[in-house]
């Protein structure tokens, strides 16, 4: 069975993507403000609702457990209120290494340190170059130069 107060979380974390949704792609500045006036509102009424919350469950609710994680990690979560840089979502983090976990069990075969050593730095080097748009024939005159 599902726990309303879970269900009740989850409904107001949605809010807060709600918000977040037409303001994707403006500028740092207007998502701060935005953030600042409708979104903030929000994050301090969940904090408080939490701790109301928490306060009802035993210390081995996995529930509790769950709040718990949240709570003691509430100044990395509510950075984006401050920040208009700041994704509320880390999705762009967790596409990005995608290919690290996937890769993962290849690279274990690399054949040396040495060769772990070049894997990781190619892999750095491709990832810098697609996040800053560099074309393909620029990466691989690049990539020569660290073979």
């Amino acid at each position: 069975m599902l726990s309303p107060i879970a269900i009740e979380v989850v409904h107001r974390i949605d809010a807060l993507f709600d918000i977040e949704r037409p303001i994707n792609g403006k500028s740092a500045d207007e998502r701060r403000a935005v953030r600042q006036e409708l979104s903030k509102p929000l994050v301090d009424a969940l904090h408080v609702y939490m701790h109301e919350q928490r306060a009802k469950l035993s210390r081995g609710n996995d529930l509790a457990k769950a709040i718990d994680y949240i709570l003691k990690r509430w100044a990395a979560f509510t950075v984006f209120l401050g920040d208009g840089r700041v994704c509320l979502s880390n999705n762009a983090a967790e596409r990005a290494l995608r290919g690290i976990a996937l890769g993962r069990k290849s690279w274990m075969f690399c054949g040396s340190d040495r060769g772990g050593q070049r894997a990781a730095a190619m892999y750095s080097l491709i990832v810098t170059a697609k996040m800053n748009d560099v074309g393909d024939e620029r990466m691989v005159l690049m990539s020569d130069e660290l073979i």
